[in-house]
């Protein structure tokens, strides 16, 4: 069995804004609440690969994996898979990002299945990414659009 996610948000910000802070993941600390750190591993054109490190969690674990994202600045997609599964399967991820008349609609999906032992099902796991993925592109909206209200007039 496989699961599904999709979620979305429209933030009202310039286009080059969002899609320039939600790809630079070296930065990813300070625009997600959830990570500790970035660790960039190589660039290979428009692809990164990354280890992502999470705050530690109630019981004191720093969950890490490596992923992997490419990006295409034409159709304003992403397309990345984590490298290091963990509990998953797989995991698959696309973002796309479309200028909307009230500013960017970003969407996430994300397609997994988890391994048998897992301590989450799938149902349970996209239980979870659908709670925490709107929480963090809550977060996402709110510091991109103060960035867009701080930034200087373009002359």
């Amino acid at each position: 069995m496989a699961a599904h996610t999709e979620n979305e948000i429209v933030i009202s910000a310039p286009m080059d804004l969002v899609w320039g802070r939600t790809n630079d993941v070296a930065s990813w600390p300070d625009l997600f609440s959830e990570y500790a750190a970035t660790e960039v591993l190589s660039r290979e054109g428009d692809t990164v690969r990354f280890r992502l490190t999470m705050h530690p969690d109630a019981d004191g674990n720093a969950w890490s994996w490596v992923s992997e994202r490419t990006t295409d600045a034409t159709t304003r997609t992403v397309n990345a898979h984590r490298v290091e599964t963990g509990w998953f399967e797989y995991m698959k991820l696309f973002w796309s990002f479309h200028q909307e008349d009230d500013g960017v609609l970003m969407r996430w999906v994300q397609d997994f299945q988890m391994k048998p032992g897992a301590p989450l099902d799938d149902a349970a796991m996209a239980e979870r990414i659908n709670r925490n993925s709107k929480v963090q592109m809550e977060l996402i909206k709110e510091r991109l659009e103060k960035a867009a209200a701080n930034a200087p007039e373009a002359s």
